[in-house]
């Protein structure tokens, strides 16, 4: 299973806020030649860590494409351009970011690119929670827990709720 997580908490000046542009992300990655098999509810969620930013839309999806890791990641990476993302710092407002969360069983570390499964997926409430919504019974190919176990040692801290 392949698991791409979108994210948005800035608006983008033709596609509107960061539902629409969620959204839109999702319509540009099936015409880039991604299958999406399943998609989960979208979410709201405070940065991590804590900050002065806005909230951001959060979702997840599962695709089946003949790209290999490196080359997905790159394509990626062009979606995200598109919308004028600019990758300066981590951890920044942005208008469009898109995660490779797992590529099937694969496990990556670096120096490899990317690494296998995203290093902090398992303790991102924002990733966690829609990917219960689309494979409840998924375990991390590294660390060998499954969802629960991960949402379970999630910190408080974290917001992330539907956004209906």
């Amino acid at each position: 299973m392949i698991l791409i997580a979108l994210g948005s908490n800035l608006p983008h000046p033709i596609y509107g806020m960061p539902r629409q542009v969620c959204d839109r992300a999702l319509s540009i990655m099936a015409a880039s030649g991604f299958t999406i098999i399943s998609r989960s509810r979208w979410y709201r969620s405070a940065p991590v860590p804590a900050s002065e930013q806005p909230d951001f839309i959060n979702g997840l999806v599962s695709v089946a494409t003949v790209l290999d890791p490196p080359k997905l990641m790159g394509k990626l990476h062009q979606i995200e351009n598109q919308f004028g993302r600019k990758r300066s710092f981590s951890q920044t407002a942005r208008v469009l970011d898109l995660d490779l969360i797992a590529y099937d069983e694969n496990v990556q570390e670096e120096p490899a690119w990317p690494v296998l499964p995203h290093p902090r997926m398992a303790n991102r409430a924002f990733v966690l929670y829609p990917l219960l919504d689309i494979a409840p019974d998924w375990t991390h190919p590294k660390l060998g827990c499954d969802l629960n176990s991960l949402i379970s040692g999630l910190s408080g801290e974290q917001i992330c709720v539907p956004d209906d």
